[in-house]
């Protein structure tokens, strides 16, 4: 079965986008806790909030999509092309939540970008 090059690229930016969005909301909600403390263990209290709750459903879709998009590329395109949500959220932690950054983790940010624009420039293979 042949997946048109479109759908993989399509395909990919949704996995990027539940990461990225996935990832924000949960970390948001970690760091703004609601209060609510039924068991008295912070994880399990954590769910409560509902932006915990939408981090945790839109990481569930990422994991879906990813499954569908490892079936439908090689691993070694899928990767490194995906990694570009990690990129995405360190820009994240420094614009919204004001984190303080290294220079050796901006260096391993650009070495994670430059990977996924190699990869990415090659066809992405069933």
């Amino acid at each position: 079965m042949s997946i048109g090059r479109g759908r993989v690229w399509l395909l990919s930016a949704a996995v990027i986008a539940a990461n990225v969005i996935g990832n924000l909301a949960l970390s948001w909600g970690m760091k703004h806790p609601l209060g609510i403390a039924l068991t008295g263990v912070g994880p399990v209290d954590a769910l409560l909030n509902p932006w915990v709750g939408l981090g945790i459903a839109l990481l569930a879709v990422w994991t879906m999509a990813r499954i569908t998009l490892l079936s439908w590329a090689d691993l070694s395109f899928v990767l490194p092309v995906t990694s570009v949500g990690y990129v995405i959220n360190a820009l994240i932690g420094f614009g919204i939540y004001h984190e303080q950054i290294s220079w050796q983790r901006w260096v391993g940010t650009a070495l994670i970008l430059s990977g996924a624009v190699a990869a990415g420039a090659t066809e992405p293979k069933q």
